[in-house]
């Protein structure tokens, strides 16, 4: 699965990485590498979405990227 979006940053628990999908959707980002980690950057990435995960952070469904680009 392919989606797009601009990365955030939320203030949960201990803080969790999103990405504010081009979709409408707010996906809990999981892998890539730290370089993904820029408030405010416009990424394209490759991966799956895990519906069944469950987090503390419950900000929406994990999104288990493979590989990214900035846009």
């Amino acid at each position: 699965m392919r989606l797009s979006g601009k990365v955030a940053f939320r203030d949960i628990e201990t803080g969790v990485w999103v990405l504010e999908g081009d979709d409408g959707r707010i996906y809990q980002l999981a892998g890539g590498d730290r370089k993904i980690k820029k408030i405010g950057s416009r990424i394209e990435a490759d991966g799956e979405v895990d519906e069944a995960a469950l987090t503390s952070a419950m900000v929406g469904p994990v999104f288990n990227v493979r590989r990214y680009r900035f846009l």
